[in-house]
């Protein structure tokens, strides 16, 4: 293959859902406090991705938002992100 042949396949070594990972993993850290406690775990599946996102019971208030709005938002960013991938992003917040 060529240099440019290779860079039309962008699915080389990528693993399924790492935007929508890096995506969440990004939101989370820049709403809470504690950004070194924002964890997130992911299930992969061949077109579905499962995140959890776990963060310090101090800012699980922030992450959910009133009336769970952040956690809404956030979650259709997600999986906004996981449609331009090309995978089904779902985001369950841990407490």
């Amino acid at each position: 293959m060529t240099g440019a042949e290779l860079d039309d396949d962008d699915t080389g070594n990528r693993s399924v859902g790492a935007v929508p990972r890096a995506v969440l993993e990004y939101v989370a850290r820049e709403i809470v406090d504690d950004p070194d406690a924002v964890v997130v775990e992911m299930n992969e599946n061949r077109h579905r991705v499962d995140l959890r996102l776990n963060v310090a019971p101090d800012d699980m208030g922030k992450v959910i938002g009133r009336r769970g709005r952040v956690a809404q938002a956030i979650r259709t960013v997600v999986r906004a992100a996981g449609a331009r991938e090309g995978v089904e992003a779902s985001v369950d917040i841990v407490d």
